[in-house]
């Protein structure tokens, strides 16, 4: 996503943040139409910025204040806390939070990743098949790992059949550069630098996430006693976001200068960046609540993501993926 990072682990850009311990009341001591929202930089939420800078919340009786984090990990403890009042996080993020008692829950899918995170490999490398004992550099615990763990399940193999490496997405270009890594799982920028060496014939993408639509998903999240206390504002914000995504869609020259000016990117690269994700529209949205074993679902790609959790001894148990959202929201917009 030429400067596109997914999940706990990634949207890392340069950007004036505020840390939780110096962020606002919550909005008990506010007035109820005013909304904190904690976020980080991502192409993903580009919807939100057009909102934000149009101020196209007013029309639905919300003002929507985007606070941001250069760390997203720090978003669902700030949401717990009432820090902020609500957050846009990774799904993975809200298992983790559900799976240690925290009553957080989605109330809109906002966008997939859809091909920005790839595996990469030399071209002698043809399929997954062929990872079988070879070395695999990805980040543990990301959407990197949780993108690796579901391809090789869909091809009958696990991590057990590879010789797992352990490194950051960024440093997974230059040590295929160097040759000692066949195999690399990572997103855009770094995605496009591999495939661009040595004039594009050295490596290509063997699996992405166009693969596994919705495996990678960023959410609206919102605690359980904020949806009950204020359900009107959380769906104005909702609908804040679908002016915004459809003034994109009207407007996209306009919006990519909006965009680029939050990313610190020129509107050409905003466009070549929005290649990499899918904004989920309103009548699609409601594909993510229905339990399926498609990544499209918070159940499918909840399954992948919670066992590979559980197996690394980061939560407990899986939870019950029904508690981790709040549907209503959507199937009221819908009708």
């Amino acid at each position: 996503m030429n400067a596109l990072l997914l999940g706990p682990l990634r949207k890392v850009l340069a950007v004036a943040c505020l840390s939780v311990a110096t962020m606002i009341l919550p909005l008990a001591a506010q007035a109820a139409d005013s909304l904190k929202i904690g976020t980080v930089v991502w192409i993903g939420y580009g919807p939100f910025y057009v909102a934000d800078k149009l101020d196209l919340y007013k029309k639905y009786g919300v003002k929507v204040d985007l606070k941001f984090f250069n760390d997203p990990a720090l978003i669902p403890t700030a949401v717990a806390s009432g820090a902020v009042d609500g957050g846009m996080q990774t799904y993975d993020q809200v298992i983790g939070s559900v799976a240690k008692g925290l009553k957080q829950k989605v109330v809109m899918p906002i966008d997939f990743s859809n091909g920005a995170d790839a595996i990469v490999a030399d071209k002698s490398i043809t399929s997954v098949a062929d990872f079988k004992g070879k070395k695999v550099g990805f980040n543990p615990l990301s959407p990197s790992d949780f993108l690796l763990a579901y391809a090789l399940q869909t091809h009958g193999m696990t991590e057990n059949d590879i010789d797992a490496i352990n490194m950051t997405p960024e440093a997974i270009p230059g040590a295929m550069a160097s040759g000692t890594l066949p195999i690399g799982v990572t997103y855009e920028p770094n995605v496009s630098q591999i495939l661009a060496m040595g004039n594009g014939s050295k490596f290509h993408v063997v699996y992405s996430s166009k693969d596994a639509p919705g495996l990678i998903t960023d959410v609206l999240v919102f605690d359980q006693k904020m949806i009950s206390a204020h359900g009107k504002e959380v769906s104005a914000i909702i609908k804040g976001y679908l002016a915004g995504l459809d003034y994109m869609k009207k407007h996209p020259k306009k919006s990519a200068e909006i965009i680029g000016k939050v990313l610190g990117v020129s509107a050409a690269e905003v466009d070549e960046q929005m290649k990499g994700v899918y904004n989920i529209p309103l009548n699609e949205m409601s594909r993510n609540f229905e339990k399926s074993k498609a990544t499209t679902s918070f159940y499918g790609s909840g399954d992948v993501i919670a066992n590979l959790l559980v197996k690394n001894q980061q939560i407990p148990a899986v939870p019950d993926f029904a508690k981790t959202f709040d549907g209503s929201f959507v199937k009221a917009l819908n009708h």
